[in-house]
């Protein structure tokens, strides 16, 4: 006699399912960074991602328990869809988590009494946002203080700007040694979001001044800390280069003069380098030099 042994149902549908979640969920990432959808059909195509690969994770777990128990085939199916599946929710247990470990907030700013203007509108800020929690979540993200003068700091700023590799939409250099320059610029996060940064360089009483902010373009309920981190990182590394910027100066050989550090020669006349102490006796002194001679000796 010979035993049927049939293939879950319920693999089958879950590996159908995650490798429909797959291409739902990298699609509009890619069509969202390169600004195709717009942000809103982009968070509805996530939400619907999400779904599907939530389901498809139920339907494998529960294959696997019936596989176990019946003994039927299609545990490749139930592992795949669960693989797959697991792949697809790992970006939104990771935006949870980071919701969860920073306040809710879009905008973060290293000055929060005097805000920088952004050169791309950004939403309105809730008045009701604890300043206290986001000090506290970006204890990196305040103002810095430099021993650099305005344009000097300004070109340190601009390369370290470059270096990131942000999309600059104004540079405003700062006009004299005392003036205020600003760098604004738009910053593309990995999954499609776009953030508008301002930096200003100004004149303090100690040195440069740095003040920062960031902020969604996007209206939402939180960053997932990404503005905050951005000004944390940020100021770290500019830290990092100031600091190269002075050593580099310290370190530097100090320049000659125009005729060489070097005495000249003696071009004739007396030798009066020769110093004798007034207090040496008399009978121990050398004799008095005698002038050089500086014609040619007579020929015969």
């Amino acid at each position: 006699m010979r035993i049927l042994i049939r293939t879950s149902k319920w693999a089958i549908w879950a590996r159908r399912l995650a490798s429909f979640a797959v291409p739902l969920a990298v699609i509009p990432v890619i069509l969202h960074r390169q600004q195709v959808i717009t942000t809103e059909a982009f968070h509805t195509m996530a939400l619907v991602a999400l779904i599907v690969a939530g389901l498809s994770l139920f339907l494998s777990l529960g294959a696997l328990v019936r596989l176990w128990i019946t003994g039927d085939r299609g545990w490749d199916r139930a592992f795949g869809g669960l693989l797959l599946s697991l792949l697809c929710l790992a970006p939104f247990v990771y935006g949870f988590i980071e919701a969860s470990r920073y306040p809710r907030v879009t905008d973060v700013s290293t000055s929060p009494d005097l805000k920088l203007a952004l050169l791309a509108p950004a939403p309105s800020v809730d008045p009701a946002v604890d300043q206290a929690a986001i000090e506290a979540a970006f204890p990196n993200a305040h103002t810095r203080t430099y021993p650099l003068d305005a344009p000097r700091l300004y070109e340190v700023v601009s390369k370290l700007v470059n270096d990131w590799g942000w999309d600059v939409r104004l540079r405003q250099a700062p006009p004299t040694a005392r003036g205020t320059g600003q760098i604004d610029a738009v910053v593309t996060t990995w999954l499609g979001w776009r953030d508008s940064v301002a930096i200003r360089v100004s004149t303090g009483a100690e040195g440069g001044v740095v003040d920062m902010r960031s902020a969604s373009l996007t209206p939402s309920l939180s960053d997932l800390g990404a503005n905050g981190k951005r000004i944390e990182e940020f100021l770290l590394a500019l830290d990092s280069a100031v600091t190269t910027v002075l050593r580099n100066s310290v370190l530097a050989p100090a320049p000659q003069g125009a005729e060489g550090d070097t005495p000249p020669p003696v071009q004739g006349g007396t030798r009066s380098d020769v110093v004798v102490p007034a207090d040496r006796p008399a009978d121990l002194r050398p004799p008095p030099p005698e002038p050089f001679d500086t014609e040619a000796p007579p020929q015969e």
